[in-house]
């Protein structure tokens, strides 16, 4: 779980594991989450984790395609990386990107 303070409110909030960093959050584990305690007149909010999700949605996989094409095509004229090879198989590579056969 990832505990989030917010000072000017005097509340801690604890959700499930974010994806990025935040100032102020903090990744628990099980033990610890469960063990939270703030000081005396801050208040808490816990949101439990939908555990019948596994992963990210069909709609956050699309935005981050999107993402990276959008970044893809505003870098396409500065500069591109030929495609590498490997001992194994061939591998495209652009910029950060690499798709790895299955």
């Amino acid at each position: 779980m990832t505990l989030t303070y917010i000072y000017s409110e005097s509340m801690a909030v604890l959700g499930p594991l974010a994806t990025f960093s935040e100032p102020h959050s903090y990744d628990l584990c099980d033990k610890h989450s469960a063990r939270l305690t703030v000081p005396n007149g801050w208040s808490v909010i816990k949101q439990a984790a939908d555990e019948n999700q596994s992963g990210p949605s069909e709609d956050d996989l699309m935005a981050i395609a999107d993402a990276v094409r959008e970044v893809a095509m505003s870098s396409r004229g500065t500069s591109t990386v030929a495609p590498t090879t490997t001992s194994q198989s061939s591998v495209g590579r652009r910029g950060h990107l690499r798709a790895v056969p299955s």
